[in-house]
């Protein structure tokens, strides 16, 4: 019980993000023990992923004043000796700020009208039906069955050839939206429908337009559990550090994932999509023929442009985008390149922009034609996946568990145990703590980023396609100089992340204002709310808008140790998610501050075949016929 844990431990780790996760895992498999806790209620913090009524108790937890969990009533501070003194941890979460959600489909599913003024913030009304926690982190097999009837949950433990991750999830997601779906699920709008309401436009009844699923926010209420709505929008680099760490130490076991479809560009208004592979590239009506022997011939030279410094030696004081017009590219390849090969910023050096386009190009075709991976039902599954091998190593986990303060001896200056809610002091030689754990005195240095995010839920895509099933990334350029440019991220239902026949859009960028403020004008530009009184064709043709969700995030990445203040030798602190697009920083941070606690030790090796394992007394010698043992 988490109540009666016990007091000496290795490593204690609070929080369970993905870095803490990782250095869990690696702690853990290094033959560490590992007190793994966490206050809130779910595994993954900012990283974690919810069902949509797992979001709206989410959302609430935000907007709410009070401390996270519930107040103690032991008396800790009696655990803290003469020679001894504490360092308060923060008892609330202040990572998320300016939550705005706003619901455009009409409320009732009966209701036939599809018009009138959006409502802001329908899950203060909502809530009341949907106040039970989210519980769906739990890393028991018992809670597969939390994804829902619709889907089956994929096999955690089955074998992968060669170290390969799966790629494909099973078919039964593909069937499932091939078949019609009515009742009061899903229905089609018919002529007929106009005749409840003639005074309000109706889309479908626009001529040479394709009909439209009708989906109301009580379906999506009830579907709610077929959603997994990420917190922090990622992708996975197919040759990148989190593939070749999820690989090496067979945690991929624990999770599959699918090839991210396709690449578009948004370009003068309108989108299209991006040729990935050298095929894709000569097959492409976008380009001329002089324009893709042009790509093809920068591309080369990206892949090993290490080789040829006199190409770019001039320019490493440039900004990439002016470094790409030296190149006699064309405005439209040069958008091609910056903005969905390389994915930079204009503002970017030569440097990095050179940097991001070989990395692109040499994660091209290792498991398909992009060089993306998503993690089915989601990025928290991913800091779940770690705590799992972590588990499996003998590691100690307890959420819901507040941890009050850090005990340091006054004399050496480090951190010798930590006391939590229930009054237990708890010893261990090294702690690891999320930067969100630390109070307002220890973080009083800190300058903190901001990361600007948008989570939508439409009904089509942004570009249609024969296939519904796609998988899609964007980056639509800044409108005005100093501006970032927004990342976008469109999930389909066989990614396990939203109901049939919806799409699970994100939006990323970094802040200069409130996330509403910095994202609204680019969904304004790729989608229409779905209570739009008046539309134009133009308008029509748009992905309407059911339900938003906008919030800025903490970027604490980035940040030297030395600009926390008294903090102990052996306290290390974990970023939360930053703005990139992969996983890359915090891997890297975790096999760092590993490397630090434990130098010399391997980095989260391959664990043991069970067949090489030898248990106490299978290693005896068999006695030779003829001898006897005296």
């Amino acid at each position: 019980m988490a109540d009666s844990l016990p007091r000496e431990f290795d490593v204690v780790i609070i929080g369970t993000g993905l870095p803490e996760s990782i250095l869990a895992a690696a702690c853990s498999r290094s033959g560490q023990r590992v007190l793994h806790i966490d206050s809130r209620s779910y595994y993954g913090g900012n990283w974690a992923s919810f069902t949509f009524p797992g979001l709206l108790s989410w959302l609430k937890e935000c907007q709410q004043n009070s401390d996270v969990g519930d107040k103690s009533t032991a008396t800790w501070q009696d655990l803290v000796h003469e020679t001894e003194e504490a360092i308060t941890l923060h008892r609330k979460d202040e990572t998320i700020q300016h939550t705005e959600v706003f619901c455009y489909a009409c409320q009732d599913m009966d209701d036939s009208i599809e018009t009138g003024a959006p409502q802001k913030n329908p899950f203060m009304v909502a809530s009341s039906t949907l106040t039970k926690p989210l519980d769906s982190a739990c890393l028991s097999e018992e809670t597969h069955s939390f994804y829902g009837p619709s889907y089956e949950m994929p096999a955690k433990d089955t074998p992968k050839n060669d170290g390969e991750i799966l790629l494909e999830v099973t078919d039964v997601e593909e069937t499932q939206v091939k078949e019609k779906d009515c009742g009061d699920k899903m229905c089609m709008h018919t002529a007929s429908d106009s005749g409840k309401e003639e005074n309000k436009p109706i889309v479908e009844d626009v001529t040479d337009q394709p009909k439209r699923n009708r989906i109301t926010y009580s379906q999506i209420v009830k579907e709610g559990r077929s959603f997994n709505i990420d917190l922090v929008s990622k992708l996975l680099y197919s040759q990148g550090l989190l593939i070749d760490l999820l690989i090496k130490s067979s945690v991929s076991r624990y999770a599959e994932f699918k090839n991210v479809t396709r690449i578009l560009a948004f370009q003068e208004g309108k989108i299209e999509q991006v040729p990935c592979s050298r095929a894709d590239v000569f097959n492409s009506k976008k380009l001329t023929m002089i324009e893709k022997r042009m790509l093809m011939k920068f591309l080369t030279f990206c892949l090993d442009y290490e080789q040829h410094p006199d190409e770019y030696q001039d320019f490493i004081q440039c900004s990439f985008s002016e470094y790409l017009k030296t190149k006699k590219l064309t405005p439209n390849l040069q958008h091609f390149v910056l903005h969905s090969i390389a994915m930079t910023e204009p503002s970017c050096t030569t440097i990095d922009g050179l940097k991001a386009t070989k990395n692109f190009l040499q994660c091209l075709g290792r498991f398909g034609n992009t060089p993306f991976l998503f993690p089915l039902y989601g990025q928290g599954e991913i800091p779940q996946c770690f705590c799992r091998m972590c588990a499996v190593f003998g590691g100690v986990y307890c959420l819901r568990h507040q941890v009050q303060c850090l005990v340091v001896d006054k004399e050496s200056g480090r951190c010798k145990a930590i006391i939590d809610h229930f009054g237990q002091r708890i010893n261990a030689n090294y702690f690891i703590v999320e930067d969100s754990y630390l109070s307002e005195e220890t973080c009083s240095n800190v300058q903190y980023k901001q990361i600007s995010r948008a989570v939508l839920i439409t009904d089509q895509s942004v570009l249609q396609t024969d296939s519904d099933q796609q998988i899609s990334i964007l980056i639509v350029p800044p409108v005005e100089p100093g501006t970032c440019a927004v990342r976008v991220t469109e999930l389909c239902s066989s990614t396990m992340t939203c109901m049939k026949n919806t799409y699970l859009v994100h939006l990323t960028c970094s802040s200069s204002k409130t996330a509403r403020e910095d994202l609204e004008s680019v969904v304004k530009k790729l989608f229409t709310p779905y209570a739009e009184t008046e539309i134009d064709k133009e308008e029509l043709a748009k992905p309407r808008l059911l339900w938003a969700l906008y919030f800025n995030m903490r970027d604490s990445s980035g940040i030297s140790r030395s600009s926390y203040s008294g903090l102990p030798s052996n306290v290390y602190v974990c970023s939360g998610p930053d703005c990139g697009l992969g996983n890359e920083h915090a891997v890297r941070q975790a096999e760092t501050l590993f490397q630090e606690i434990f130098p010399g030790e391997e980095f989260c090796p391959p664990p043991p075949n069970p067949e090489d394992i030898i248990f106490d007394g299978d290693d005896k010698q068999p006695d030779v016929p003829g001898t006897n043992n005296i």
